[in-house]
């Protein structure tokens, strides 16, 4: 069984069984809403379901295979959502805020990373498999981030942990110090609604 439990400042817990979210009060352990993950059409749920709180303990991001996606805790419902499309279509493997929740870092099964704005899901950047992963290694299929880490205290650094075992700090260049200094068109839909089209900026980063 895959689950998450995450707890809130709230006086409530948050726990993901598969693709359903319930919610208790911490105070009396009474559950008080289950809420079920918006799935494409035709899929099932698989994989890992991983959950982190934004800065203000009221946001809360979702990162499945099959979207990314806002739930407001106080509300306990869905309020932004984005699936894989165009140069991001390969499965979620990770996401998670920057130190300043201002960002969301997602990496995918394909090797891309996509920086996204925290607050509308809108894509800022993609990061290319080349500008992490060494030539030689590139053109294999099994090396992909598992996992991504955002620094504590660099809002624009990360650290992908790659499946063969690798760590790899990632940030900006000096050039531009900032992801995605260009914001392509709002991407990331309200309430739940599809995403149709998107513009992305390919970004050759600097890694450690």
């Amino acid at each position: 069984m895959q689950y998450a439990v995450i707890i809130s400042n709230a006086s409530s817990v948050l726990l993901f069984v598969f693709s359903l979210l319930f919610f208790w009060n911490t105070d009396n352990w009474e559950k008080i809403k289950s809420v079920t993950l918006q799935l494409p059409a035709g899929k099932t749920s698989q994989g890992d379901t991983r959950v982190q709180f934004h800065s203000d303990q009221v946001r809360l991001l979702v990162c499945h295979e099959t979207q990314l996606a806002i739930y407001d805790v106080n509300k306990m419902e869905c309020i932004r959502q984005w699936m894989p499309q165009e140069v991001l279509s390969s499965s979620l493997s990770c996401a998670v805020y920057s130190c300043n929740s201002q960002l969301v870092y997602a990496s995918f099964t394909d090797g891309n990373i996509g920086v996204f704005d925290a607050d509308s899901l809108r894509l800022r950047c993609r990061i290319a498999p080349s500008a992490y992963i060494s030539p030689a290694s590139s053109n294999s299929p099994t090396i992909h981030p598992l996992v991504v880490a955002a620094h504590p205290q660099e809002a624009n650094q990360i650290a992908v942990g790659l499946s063969n075992g690798a760590v790899k700090v990632i940030e900006p260049s000096e050039a531009e110090r900032k992801w995605g200094l260009h914001v392509p068109v709002d991407n990331g839909t309200e309430n739940g609604r599809t995403a149709t089209s998107s513009t992305t900026s390919t970004s050759e980063q600097l890694q450690r």
